[in-house]
């Protein structure tokens, strides 16, 4: 700042509030020290700000989640895309960081908040119980929580401690159920997420509603890590029931396709013999043969409304829940009605 103020030709403090954006100098004086600056090839330092109490510029997010989870999935790879697209206008950036479970996620918060390191955090994956609210507002942390969380959020009546994000994971199930039952299945089965996890669990729940609603003879949920693998294990299991299931519905692509190729390995033709759906939409259910139904969302969107909450809140705005459009069912090549009992 010496060496800018030397070259402009003014004091220290002016060269402060011109490169801080701040009132106290000319529009001229302004301009004069941000063509100093930028021929000097002066950068902020974001943990020199961070000790000034200057904003370090940066959100940060943690995964805490398997690194396998993450190089299939498309669903966090376009939600990232969203949020540094809400970033970039903003001269903000993302620091994403993976984390060995709940605890580890925990204690890089309270790393980050004593380093200064980031502004706020976008949270994902809200839990059942989850320790992650409460220890963020002790902090004053500002963030959002992506999704539906299990006491606020989602249409819940309390003032919520921190914006959120969410879509209806209820609604779109009973979206999917309906697009089955119409088809004529009556033995369904959900491929479903992380235990524990709050969508995971809602999803569950209204599979569950659904099916006593309109009379499904048999709905049952079993839960992975959302891999391949796993999802590949759990399709074995079901299709090997006495009464294998008719449709089975799948909480990514990656476990839809892996369903997929499992119907094949026991010789069932998709979808003649079994129907599947995929509750994320890519590019790999749009290639596959046969083409994948799934529900269909913006899921760069989903971020982009996450990372514009987070950045409002910082400047002031109040704590909110923004409940995203219902995601649309996109009926392809994998559903069908069921064989004849």
């Amino acid at each position: 700042m010496k060496d800018i103020a030397r070259e402009a030709g003014v004091s220290a403090s002016a060269v402060s509030f011109a490169l801080n954006n701040r009132a106290g100098v000319s529009p001229g004086t302004r301009a004069r020290v941000v063509r100093v600056a930028e021929r000097l090839g002066w950068r902020p330092h974001s943990a020199a700000r961070a000790l000034s109490g200057e904003s370090a510029g940066v959100l940060g997010m943690v995964l805490a989640r398997s690194a396998g989870s993450l190089g299939v999935e498309s669903f966090f790879l376009q939600l990232m895309s969203g949020i540094q697209r809400a970033l970039a206008p903003r001269d903000h950036a993302l620091l994403f960081q993976m984390a060995d479970g709940l605890d580890a996620e925990c204690e890089l918060y309270r790393r980050w908040w004593a380093e200064g390191r980031v502004d706020g955090v976008v949270v994902v994956d809200p839990r059942t119980e989850d320790p992650r609210p409460a220890l963020l507002t002790s902090l004053g942390l500002p963030a959002v929580v992506v999704g539906g969380m299990a006491d606020e959020g989602a249409g819940g009546s309390e003032a919520p401690r921190l914006s959120n994000v969410w879509a209806d994971d209820a609604g779109a199930m009973a979206t999917i159920v309906r697009h089955l039952y119409d088809l004529g299945h009556r033995r369904v089965a959900h491929i479903a997420g992380v235990a524990g996890f709050a969508h995971t669990e809602r999803r569950i729940a209204s599979l569950r509603t659904e099916a006593a609603r309109i009379g499904l003879a048999d709905a049952r949920s079993v839960t992975t890590d959302y891999t391949d693998a796993q999802g590949a294990e759990a399709a074995r299991r079901l299709l090997a029931l006495p009464a294998p299931p008719t449709a089975l519905i799948c909480d990514n692509e990656v476990m839809a396709v892996a369903a997929v190729s499992v119907a094949a390995e026991r010789g069932l033709a998709v979808p003649r013999e079994v129907s599947i759906v995929s509750w994320e939409d890519s590019v790999l259910c749009r290639t596959l043969h046969p083409q994948l139904t799934s529900l269909s969302r913006d899921t760069e969107e989903f971020g982009r409304h996450a990372a514009e909450q987070l950045l409002d809140v910082l400047t002031g705005g109040p704590l909110r829940q923004v409940r995203t459009p219902l995601p649309t069912l996109t009926p392809r090549e994998s559903t069908a009605p069921p064989p004849p009992a």
